[in-house]
């Protein structure tokens, strides 16, 4: 084989190598880290096409998208209760910070693991202490609040310290669930039977107390129709008498005729005196 096709071959490969390693393509959602000669460049390369140094610039890749870190925890409540939990944190990396980070701490792995994990495991003991074993389940949403309040001001500290303040980024947080022993389960499932039993017999005592109000008020209502009944003919009789009287008075011969009314025609028997003696004649006539 001639010695220049060698060399031509030699050649094309050197150029074909510098080629490649004179760019770099970042990925979408990933920023670019540049080592040059084992220094970082304070400024990172964002996504897309690059030229760099062949053999001298050496890109590292660090992803800044919304990633979630699974952090198992377990702790004291504020009644001594072993408590195991599992925190999910959403969060995100700023990517003009990205090359410090990359230069004081490492990539996102080590991040992770340095930092973000102490962070919760510190707040998850810290927030399950100021609540008891019942709290931290009827008070979730507060519980949850307060656990990312406290991750957020650990990180400030701890990135305030390397001067990196505003390099991670907290989306949201999540508690999968609590997990207590097995003594404090069957102790809230007797509270929650004993509740339930006391609810059952204050509904039955609810129940017949408005059964015996209903038949309370039905006996009322029944007197007080009654009354009424008895008050209405009492002043009718009372006015049907008043009228008598009124027309007795008026009229003294209906006197007899009222007599003469109730008479069976029959005289009364006496052992002596006289017979009284009756108008028959004149209430015949009255009424006529």
């Amino acid at each position: 084989m001639p010695v220049k096709s060698i060399l031509f071959g030699i050649v094309v490969l050197i150029g074909l190598l510098m080629f490649y390693a004179g760019f770099v393509v970042v990925n979408p959602g990933h920023v670019g880290v540049v080592k040059r000669l084992g220094a970082v460049s304070p400024t990172p390369l964002a996504e897309g096409f690059h030229l760099k140094i062949p053999f001298v610039d050496i890109v590292e890749e660090i992803d800044i998208r919304l990633q979630p870190a699974r952090v198992p925890g377990s702790a004291a409540s504020k009644d001594l209760q072993q408590v195991d939990t599992t925190i999910v944190l959403q969060y995100s990396m700023n990517a003009a910070l990205v090359p410090k980070t990359f230069q004081q701490v490492g990539n996102r792995a080590i991040v992770k693991s340095a930092i973000l994990t102490p962070a919760i495991a510190e707040s998850v003991k810290a927030i399950t202490a100021q609540f008891t074993a019942e709290e931290l389940v009827t008070r979730r949403a507060e519980v949850t609040i307060s656990m990312q309040t406290q991750i957020e001001s650990f990180l400030t500290e701890t990135l305030t310290e390397k001067e990196l303040n505003g390099a991670l980024s907290i989306a949201n947080l999540a508690i999968e669930e609590f997990e207590f022993s097995a003594d404090f389960n069957r102790s809230i499932e007797e509270k929650v039977r004993a509740e339930q039993d006391a609810l059952k017999a204050e509904n039955e005592k609810l129940k017949r107390v408005t059964q015996a109000e209903a038949a309370a008020a039905e006996r009322t209502l029944a007197a007080d129709a009654e009354a009424y009944k008895t008050e209405v003919e009492s002043v009718a009789r009372a006015e049907a008498i008043r009228r008598e009287a009124a027309a007795l008075k008026s009229n003294p011969e209906l006197i007899q005729l009222r007599m003469a009314e109730k008479w069976d025609g029959k005289l009364p028997q006496f052992t002596g005196g006289a017979i009284p003696f009756l108008q028959v004649e004149n209430m015949l006539k009255n009424a006529n």
